[in-house]
């Protein structure tokens, strides 16, 4: 039964990821996995022959998880991401170390009373993606709240601390020495750290992706440890399309995904440092904004982090259905990278129940900016940033962005004029055609439509 639970529980979370795939399915995709998780649950107390244990860890988790989910907000949601990423991690190290320390009840001991090999290799590897998992996304954690910033650390020292990692490992399997093991686990976990401190804040959502995975992988090595063919299909299933999804991004921003995990902090720290000037700059009211949208013919709304910090998005729904029944145009543009993880504005705006056939990707709108009277920019500024084209010193250079400085006229919401996640400067603010609307970005919107 607890085998059929698992098959069953495999194939929903194969059903959930293609749910996932698209905003119109993910409703369905996300019901797939509630379902898949449930059977896992029970499979689990199956297994366990009915004993309380399991029981009493999933009505623990589950309550913590109802209360992180009801108390998180859709900004903080990287943040909790990069939370339980690390969950994942730390729990593979902790099912490793208690293999090695009583094999016999993982059944993994030969008949002279050595560990496998094979089960040694295991452990050795789900201990070092598990470490690192663990606190890289605990510092991945920490830089999405803004508690740390990203510092330059040599990419000499990283590859030094891989090759003490690679001896321990093999002294570990030749010698199934606990001292390896503890190396291991220091070692890895100080290599999570040492990895992603230097990343800058731009990439920080392939660094989310790219962690995602990692903890796919360590879900797939606990599997190996228990003998679990759920955790193995489910960790590769996670671990497969986390890689695949940091490609992709990578591709977006014109980097590679080495460039982006194995920065030194170079790029990072001089965007960070980039010389600042005092230059003249459009300032407008809500008053002066409405009047440019109601005599336009075509708006397109660019949402970013702003939207997200300020919940803007209901007031900006609000704003584009006001421009609709007036009979303008109205698009929403979203970057691949914009906010802090992938789909972050994606998710942000279904939330406010912003129609699919109105949200364009990238590829698909950047040729509309041209003919578009006004871009409404909420907070987005990195992934609007033109320096991204003409600028070879910027630390942005070569990605894609959007071409909101060829609209009539730009409408850019921030707080202050102070520079975005990557550190650097934005010469859209400066321009002829853009007019910065300083402030809360939900409360200039709520203005604009009074004035609308």
């Amino acid at each position: 039964m607890a085998n059929i639970l698992y098959l069953i529980s495999a194939i929903c979370f194969i059903m959930a990821l293609r749910g996932l795939s698209s905003a119109q399915s993910s409703k369905s995709g996300n019901m797939y996995g509630i379902v898949g998780m449930g059977g896992a649950f029970l499979a689990a107390i199956l297994t366990a022959k009915f004993s309380w244990y399991p029981l009493v860890a999933i009505i623990i988790g589950g309550c913590v998880g109802i209360l992180v989910a009801k108390k998180v907000s859709m900004t903080q949601l990287p943040e909790m991401v990069a939370g339980f990423h690390s969950l994942v991690g730390l729990s593979a190290v902790m099912i490793d170390c208690a293999a090695y320390f009583s094999p016999d009840s993982f059944h993994i001991v030969a008949m002279n009373g050595q560990i496998f090999t094979s089960s040694l290799i295991e452990i050795g590897l789900g201990l070092v993606i598990g470490a690192v998992t663990f606190t890289g996304s605990i510092v991945a954690f920490l830089k999405l709240k803004g508690s740390i910033k990203e510092c330059f650390i040599s990419i000499v020292t990283n590859k030094l601390i891989a090759l003490a990692i690679f001896v321990s490992f093999v002294m570990f399997v030749l010698t199934s020495n606990g001292v390896y093991l503890c190396s291991l686990i220091v070692l890895s976990l100080i290599l999570g750290i040492t990895l992603i401190v230097p990343i800058g804040g731009a990439d920080m959502p392939v660094v989310v992706s790219m962690l995602n995975s990692y903890s796919g992988w360590a879900a797939s090595g606990i599997g190996f440890t228990l003998h679990n063919d759920l955790l193995i299909i489910t960790g590769a299933l996670v671990g497969s399309s986390g890689a695949i999804l940091s490609y992709i991004m990578c591709k977006g921003m014109n980097r590679s995904l080495k460039e982006v995990m194995f920065s030194s902090g170079i790029r990072a720290i001089k965007g960070a440092f980039e010389e600042r000037h005092n230059r003249p700059y459009t300032r407008g009211m809500p008053e002066d904004a409405a009047f440019l949208l109601k005599n336009a013919n075509s708006v397109i709304i660019v949402p970013g982090y702003g939207m997200a910090t300020s919940q803007a998005q209901h007031a900006l729904k609000e704003m584009g259905d006001m421009l609709k029944k007036r009979g303008i145009s109205v698009k929403y543009a979203i970057h691949p990278v914009a906010g802090r993880m992938p789909g972050h504005m994606n998710v942000l705006l279904a939330e406010a129940n912003v129609p699919y056939d109105d949200v364009f990707e990238l590829d698909e709108i950047n040729s509309s900016f041209a003919a578009c009277d006004v871009a409404y920019v909420v907070g987005a500024n990195d992934v609007t940033n033109p320096a991204a084209k003409s600028d070879p010193d910027s630390s942005i250079y070569g990605m894609p962005v959007l071409d909101v400085e060829k609209a009539k006229t730009v409408l850019f919401l921030k707080r202050s004029m102070g520079a975005g996640y990557a550190g650097i400067d934005n010469d859209l603010f400066y321009a002829q055609n853009t007019m910065m609307l300083l402030g809360d970005a939900k409360k200039t919107t709520e203005n604009i439509i009074k004035s609308l």
